[in-house]
């Protein structure tokens, strides 16, 4: 049986609807709550406001811990020589015999002696690496080439050989004749580069997808589906990676990738998420985008290093078999990369995992023309991001369902719909609260002159004092993550990337809790982001 995994559309269910509320009736119910309850008493507002802050602080702490250790593995990943593993694979046993006295400390290095044990035993029951292809989706819209050339050379120069590499170039018809010009361009200059280089061009005005990345990566996949069709290819030994335009893959990414498939005996039921870094032009950004790039970077690099947490995000991998068997990504939903997770836990019963890639994909921060436009356009991509809280309704309607239609067992969803539901509101109700919430119980106490009420606030800035030593600390990774200075640049601008953190406290209630109660607002009320607003690359001469 065929299993419905797509998103409403049109008018909803009741139950739908409640999911769809629920997030923002929480985030708004939050906030009032500090009100109400410092309205009765000041004591109860105290109580409530320290449980926020106190989880406040311990999330500080914990981010500081899992920057620094990320930012660790991430190194240590980037120094192993992933091609030579992947030679490895290719004669078990004798690789076996020449490593398994080794005394190595490189990254994973007793789990790749295991691995080579394991399938020296085991035999043909793992693909021949020799086999392994990658199919290689770059989405475009409008962009230039100063965009899409870097992204494909990119590819071009990975470790992983060019021979077993099939890039599509997926472009939209909307993007209008100069794209489609390019497209075509780019496809005669690398038609030699790879063992194809295939173009896919997405019909526009479809009425039954949004306008988004979604549809435009699924008609690519249903093209590549019918490429290896016609050429005989191995659908079962292929991942196909999902690219953004502006994405830079780190040399090593493909190879690690290939690796981590061959040796996951549940390889079809994987997906691969590199570490999204939004570092590619991060010098000429100007500070709230720098800032917003950064946090975001850190975001990535700490999810990395808790896989029960961790879910599909911007650039990822996943097996063509397990792709053409779900029907691909979402046509229904602007934020297909986030749903795609659900998507194939669903589809797997929730027999489905993603497994953290310590190997970079690297992205631009946003840039346009003006600081203004440039504050604007940072301001729609992270209203994008946060309209995920509509997977609230797409996972809650499947888990408060009769057993016999639940697609997996309720204890296995619950914590995840929970941590969904919780982070949504956290990040819509954290920034005004800890910002201005130590004010309120005195404000709704001015005539008593309750000593709670008054000493409030400096109790709440001691706290907030503790818990700024972890952004310190993730302000120090963060010099040591960025790419070197551009020559164009002075060293005063080193200054500049420390100063911006000033702005931190006014960027996070802009980017974070307005956009999130944007976005979750647009849910309660019905109406729905069904566009897909590109953000402008914008190349700084």
């Amino acid at each position: 049986m065929r299993r419905n995994l797509e998103i409403p559309q049109g008018k909803r269910t009741k139950l739908y609807r409640f999911f769809e509320i629920l997030p923002g009736l929480l985030s708004y119910g939050a906030i009032i709550l500090l009100f109400v309850l410092s309205w009765f008493s000041p004591v109860l507002g105290a109580i409530y406001l320290f449980i926020i802050i106190a989880s406040t602080l311990v999330k500080a702490i914990g981010v500081a811990y899992r920057t620094v250790q990320g930012y660790e593995v991430i190194k240590r990943a980037s120094r192993v020589d992933w091609r030579a593993r992947n030679e490895d694979l290719e004669n078990p046993h004798d690789a076996f015999e020449r490593l398994h006295d080794e005394d190595s400390k490189s990254y994973h290095f007793n789990e790749h002696v295991e691995n080579l044990k394991l399938m020296a035993a085991m035999g043909k029951e793992y693909p021949d690496p020799k086999k392994t292809l990658h199919v290689v989706i770059m989405t475009a819209y409008d962009e230039g080439r100063e965009i899409l050339a870097p992204s494909i050379e990119a590819v071009k120069a990975t470790t992983f050989p060019n021979e077993r590499i099939i890039f599509v170039l997926a472009y939209e018809e909307r993007g209008g004749e100069a794209m489609e010009n390019l497209a075509k361009d780019l496809a005669r200059e690398y038609k030699d580069t790879f063992k194809a280089f295939l173009l896919s061009k997405h019909p526009a005005n479809i009425t039954s997808e949004v306008i988004g990345k979604g549809p435009n990566l699924t008609f690519a996949g249903h093209m590549v589906a019918e490429y290896f069709k016609k050429h005989h290819l191995p659908v079962e030994n292929t991942i196909v990676t999902s690219l953004d335009s502006d994405n830079h893959m780190a040399p090593k990414y493909l190879d690690s990738v290939a690796y981590e498939f061959i040796t996951h005996s549940n390889r079809q039921r994987l997906s691969y998420q590199p570490v999204s870094l939004f570092m590619n032009n991060i010098w000429d950004a100007p500070a709230p985008s720098r800032i917003i790039a950064v946090s975001n970077s850190f975001f990535n690099v700490i999810t990395t290093m808790r896989p029960h947490v961790l879910r599909n995000f911007a650039s990822h991998s996943q097996p063509l078999q397990a792709l053409e068997a779900m029907d691909f990504w979402s046509k229904r939903t602007i934020v297909e990369d986030g749903h795609q997770y659900w998507r194939s836990l669903f589809f797997f019963s929730g027999d489905y995992n993603v497994l953290p890639i310590r190997i970079p994909i690297y992205q631009d921060a946003v840039i346009d023309e003006t600081l203004w436009k440039t504050i604007k356009a940072q301001f729609i991509q992270v209203r994008r991001w946060d309209y995920g809280a509509s997977d609230v309704a797409y996972v809650g309607t499947k888990l408060f369902v009769r057993k016999s239609r639940r697609m997996m067992p309720f204890w296995q969803l619950w914590p995840k719909f929970w941590r969904l539901l919780d982070g949504h509101v956290t990040l819509a109700i954290m920034a005004p609260i800890v910002a201005f919430g130590g004010w309120v119980p005195m404000i709704m106490n001015v005539s008593s002159h309750n000593m709670v009420a008054y000493n409030l606030p400096n109790i709440v800035s001691v706290i907030e004092t503790v818990a700024s030593i972890g952004l310190i600390i993730t302000v120090l990774v963060s010099f040591r993550m960025l790419p070197p200075r551009p020559a164009k640049y002075r060293k005063g601008k080193s200054l500049s990337m420390l100063l911006q953190w000033i702005l931190m406290p006014i960027t996070s209630i802009l980017y974070q809790s307005i956009a999130a109660f944007y976005a979750q607002t647009r849910l309660m009320l019905g109406l729905y982001m069904e566009k897909f607003d590109v953000t402008k690359k914008f190349v700084k001469k």
